[in-house]
């Protein structure tokens, strides 16, 4: 005979994997449909180069509804931020992984700058990339703590290089890896801003590798100064 407890238990216990169950099977669900409009959002972005579709085009787009796509994300905005967001993540734990097979610190930052700028003679101006510099920007005017939240772990990864750099003795120690990391990836970033804007400044376009020797260099603290 099963006490009132071992009933209970029981009970419980099967309820849970019901509940479980169910969840599971919504959770799976939701992010196919999250999915599909994260992934028909960047079609749109990657086609015209800009953010500004309207709700509606993406739902007809995905052959969804807005009831669905407020459901998953509340407005088109936090869509594009969760798109931003993957994207960042994805991209720098790739990086993580490459850059780790590469064993020169200059290098290694070096390596990272092109993913974030590009190389010598590659466009960022157009599809995706320009798409996702005009939105960056506009985080970073009306949502700043976004902003720094979903740009975190690329800054990390350029701290964590910093301070693998100055333990090799390769970059500068007089100043918080954290300040270094932060001073790089604006400078980039900034530089990257107005190439995928095509405003570039007078003088011609900025070349790349130019960049890349000004950031690591400045990092290595081997920029020349008045009277050196």
């Amino acid at each position: 005979m099963v006490d009132g407890d071992d009933a209970a238990a029981a009970t419980g216990t099967w309820r849970e994997r019901s509940v479980e169950r169910s969840l599971r099977e919504a959770r799976a669900k939701a992010e196919t449909r999250s999915r599909l409009l994260m992934r028909t959002a960047t079609e749109l972005l990657s086609e015209t180069g800009r953010a500004d579709f309207t709700a509606q085009e993406l739902v007809e787009r995905a052959k969804t509804s807005l009831r669905a796509l407020y459901q998953h994300f509340g407005s088109k905005d936090e869509l594009l931020l969760a798109l931003f967001e993957e994207i960042i993540m994805e991209s720098t734990a790739a990086w993580r992984t490459e850059i780790e097979q590469i064993e020169d610190d200059r290098a290694r930052l070096k390596f990272l700058l092109e993913k974030i700028y590009g190389k010598p003679g590659e466009d960022i101006g157009t599809g995706i990339n320009r798409a996702l510099v005009i939105y960056n920007l506009q985080l970073a005017e009306t949502r700043p703590a976004d902003f720094a939240r979903v740009l975190a772990p690329l800054q990390r990864l350029i701290r964590d290089l910093v301070v693998r750099g100055v333990a090799n003795g390769v970059y500068r120690a007089d100043l918080d890896p954290e300040i270094l990391a932060i001073i790089t990836l604006q400078t980039v970033m900034g530089a990257a801003s107005m190439h995928a804007l095509g405003a570039e400044l007078a003088g011609g376009v900025l070349n790349s590798e130019h960049l890349l020797e000004f950031c690591v260099d400045g990092l290595a603290g081997t920029l020349a100064g008045p009277g050196r």
